[in-house]
């Protein structure tokens, strides 16, 4: 069983905890680097709550208490009625327990409530598994390409659903 909810204040330590460890893990998946966040103040964390859509998965069975996977959405004000899905991590012991359809469930939710009628996302062009779920999950490549702002020589691929 996947348990998601969305972010409140004292989450902050959690949301930090996971957001390193996702960045410690896959360094070439994210727009940000371990480095930049690492230096964030509970402030930062905080404003990053309030302006919401940021999600935290729990799987009791792995974990009770610390977040199985961090998913995040924001409306992109130059893409009326997209959502974006950012940030999108799972737990190495945590995959294959459907934490990332359940994250992506509650953005699309999220984004619906906001009157969104897509979400797109960008993903690099190497990561087959993270594709492979997108793709489960309804999202299909757009042909928009660029390098991954946190490591150039990385190249990212667009990717979009209906909501």
């Amino acid at each position: 069983m996947v348990l998601v909810r969305e972010t409140a204040a004292q989450d902050w330590q959690a949301l930090r905890d996971i957001r390193l460890a996702a960045l410690q893990d896959a360094p070439d998946a994210f727009a940000s680097t371990y480095a930049q966040q690492a230096a964030f103040t509970e402030a930062d964390w905080q404003d990053r709550i309030s302006r919401g859509g940021t999600f935290l998965a729990y799987v009791p069975e792995v974990s009770a208490s610390e977040p199985a996977g961090l998913a995040g959405g924001f409306l992109r004000p130059e893409r009326p009625g997209t959502v974006a899905l950012i940030s999108m991590f799972v737990r190495p012991q945590a995959r294959g327990r459907k934490v990332g359809e359940a994250l992506i469930a509650a953005v699309a939710e999220w984004g619906r409530a906001r009157q969104a009628t897509t979400m797109d996302l960008w993903v690099t062009a190497t990561n087959s598994p993270a594709r492979l779920l997108y793709e489960r999950c309804g999202f299909a490549l757009t042909g928009e390409r660029q390098p991954l702002p946190s490591n150039p020589a990385v190249i990212e691929v667009a990717m979009a659903r209906p909501l």
